[in-house]
């Protein structure tokens, strides 16, 4: 019976590639394709695939995109060697976190960011 692999990556809708590559570059990510509508980036075997809103033109997707609640509910969580130090470098690159690092009752140390579309990311460590 065929069986679940992995999770290889994501797909999200953005409005500015120059922002959105600019903020996962900062974050470590390696941009592996760019051109007019589309960005993807890589960390290790992960990826994620940007897709410009204005190229779209299916009108549910391009609905979709629109929402002002992007992946509500959603928290993509990057891995990361000092949840302090690492907040610090993202606040001396300009950049706004969500959250300042705080230990977690679940066992992590983490610290919340969105990225410029509203995407929440989580940077972690197990405690």
């Amino acid at each position: 019976m065929a069986q679940l692999k992995s999770v290889s990556g994501f797909v999200l809708y953005v409005y500015d590639l120059d922002k959105t590559a600019a903020f996962y570059e900062t974050l470590g990510f390696i941009t592996k394709k760019r051109d007019a509508t589309q960005l993807s980036v890589n960390m290790n075997w992960f990826w994620i695939d940007f897709l410009l809103v204005s190229a779209e033109d299916k009108p549910s997707f391009k609905e979709e995109a629109a929402l002002a609640n992007k992946g509500s509910g959603v928290y993509f969580y990057l891995s990361v060697d000092d949840v302090d130090g690492y907040h610090a470098k993202l606040v001396e690159a300009g950049y706004k976190p969500s959250s300042e690092p705080k230990d977690q009752p679940w066992r992590n140390r983490e610290f919340v960011i969105r990225d410029p579309d509203g995407y929440k990311l989580v940077a972690f460590k197990r405690k």
